[in-house]
């Protein structure tokens, strides 16, 4: 597989904050790649940097083969990006906006009416932008994003502002538009959006990327043997723990339960992302973006 996204020690300070901290990695084609973190991580400066919006303080980025600072007009027409500005032309209506862009990417009309129905967008497809909601923006900026069937997909927090029926409409056009070849840099800091979605994600933290793998992979090496079991209790209330498999006072209460209580539930306690981003880096998910 060839490499579509390359950094080396990319380095990105404003003053004296240090939003994005000596960062290297590749992206092959074809992935869908999760950039994981909280708000304030760096997640979308290392965007900005990966798509000539600005340029880092040190380091290198390369993108599609293109390298910074000079390769905006060579590398925007292959690429979607959606951005945490939603900006668009407030007098026109939604079709207007995707026409314009369509026009630009020489589209026909027949892709934006698609991809207004899926993004459930028709029934406003002639009202005016600046009566939509957030969450109607959003699909718009996403429907613009997809247009041009890019190569390469930017999705900085996609799923902010959608409702969970709109959101999963979402995930599964990211699926298709990877299943055409088109790989996808995702940011999120929805861990198990992620589990669902990326074939490997960075952990980032402060600006410093705290791991890298497959999901499966770093929830397996962090795992501890755990047993989660639930029961029926005295009153016939649930109620359930994990047991710590290397402690033996929990597994004789393991025993125990199981002897004693109505088992209805007991399986392997496997940790999600977010658990496993919190070991390593002991940080909280919310907070401002830089």
């Amino acid at each position: 597989m060839s490499t579509v996204i390359k950094t080396q020690n990319l380095t990105m300070k404003f003053g004296d904050i240090v939003a994005v901290d000596n960062i290297s990695l590749e992206i092959e084609a074809g992935e869908i790649f999760g950039f994981l973190g909280p708000n304030g991580s760096g997640k979308t400066t290392t965007i900005r940097m990966m798509t000539g919006r600005i340029r880092p303080t040190s380091g290198r980025v390369e993108t599609l083969g293109f390298e910074q600072p000079s390769f905006r007009a060579k590398l925007y027409p292959r690429i979607g990006v959606v951005t945490d500005k939603q900006s668009f032309y407030e007098r026109l209506s939604a079709r207007e906006n995707l026409a314009i862009f369509a026009g630009l990417h020489q589209v026909k009309m027949s892709r934006v009416d698609e991809l207004l129905e899926r993004f459930e967008l028709t029934d406003s497809a002639n009202k005016k932008v600046k009566g939509f909601s957030l969450g109607m923006r959003q699909k718009l900026l996403l429907a613009r994003a997809f247009l041009g069937k890019p190569d390469l997909l930017f999705l900085d927090e996609p799923t902010r502002g959608l409702d969970p029926n709109s959101a999963r409409i979402l995930r599964n056009m990211i699926r298709a538009e990877n299943d055409r070849g088109c790989t996808i840099f995702l940011t999120t800091h929805y861990m198990d959006e992620a589990d669902q979605l990326c074939n490997r994600v960075g952990l980032i933290a402060q600006g410093k990327l705290a791991a890298l793998d497959q999901p499966s992979v770093l929830k397996d090496r962090l795992s501890k043997p755990q047993v989660f079991l639930q029961w029926k209790g005295g009153n016939g209330t649930l109620e359930e723990r994990t047991f710590d498999m290397n402690n033996p006072s929990d597994m004789a209460n393991l025993a125990d339960k199981i002897k004693m209580e109505e088992v209805t539930k007991l399986q392997r306690h496997t940790p999600t992302l977010e658990e496993v981003f919190l070991q390593l880096t002991g940080a909280a998910l919310h907070g401002e973006e830089s």
